[in-house]
């Protein structure tokens, strides 16, 4: 009887749940992989809802709930996806996700519900949503989805607040509806109309677009 011993396999070490290769799906968006900024979707909300801090900030919990838990249940059920109705699949579940949040906004903050309208319904076509179900989701575990969900709300979100925050500010001196100019001294501020109208929306993400691009050094191809 041979007296080798033979040694266990060592088990293979699990990722780190915020490795560096999960940290970009969270960080990439943010700045070097914009949904707005760089790859240009999700503009026409970004312009129509940020006239007010407020709806904003509703709009974007809104599309960061949906990106979360569409990119989850999508992950999810990947395997059992046929192919040939893929598409039809992600917007049913898209769908009954913003259906979800639409009847909470309207049972809970009515005003908000009212001012976001018809925005709310949008999400359901929204191409940083469907285009993050088709790019990751369908080809990634659930965790991974996840962040890179959560990641590419954020990067959306931040964008429209800051929209929103100077629209808000230059249309009306205020900033959630506090009297921001008149606190720093500015009582005789005159309000720009312009930043209220779509126009203003323009200016304000195009001059985001251009500070962005240029630290990054991003070029268009």
């Amino acid at each position: 009887m041979s007296t080798e011993t033979v040694e266990a396999p060592v088990a293979k070490e699990s990722e780190a749940l915020l490795s560096k290769r999960r940290k970009k799906f969270i960080t990439d968006p943010l700045n070097d992989d914009n949904p707005i900024t760089v790859q240009v979707l999700g503009i026409c909300s970004a312009l129509a809802v940020t006239t007010q801090m407020k709806p904003t900030m509703v709009m974007a919990l809104s599309v960061i709930f949906v990106m979360i838990f569409s990119n989850l249940i999508i992950s999810l059920l990947r395997n059992a996806i046929p192919g040939r109705v893929r598409i039809i699949v992600q917007l049913a579940i898209v769908a009954t996700l913003v259906t979800l949040v639409n009847e909470v906004l309207k049972a809970y903050a009515f005003d908000v519900y009212k001012q976001l309208s018809v925005f709310i319904g949008l999400i359901i076509t929204n191409c940083i949503v469907m285009g993050r179900l088709e790019a990751f989701a369908l080809g990634n575990k659930p965790y991974d989805s996840v962040l890179d969900g959560l990641g590419s709300g954020l990067g959306y979100s931040w964008i429209i607040l800051v929209v929103a925050f100077f629209r808000e500010l230059w249309g009306s001196g205020k900033v959630f509806g506090y009297d921001l100019m008149g606190a720093i001294g500015f009582e005789n501020f005159a309000a720009n109309g312009l930043m209220v109208s779509p126009v203003g929306a323009f200016i304000v993400l195009g001059f985001i677009i251009w500070v962005m691009r240029a630290r990054s050094g991003y070029v268009e191809h």
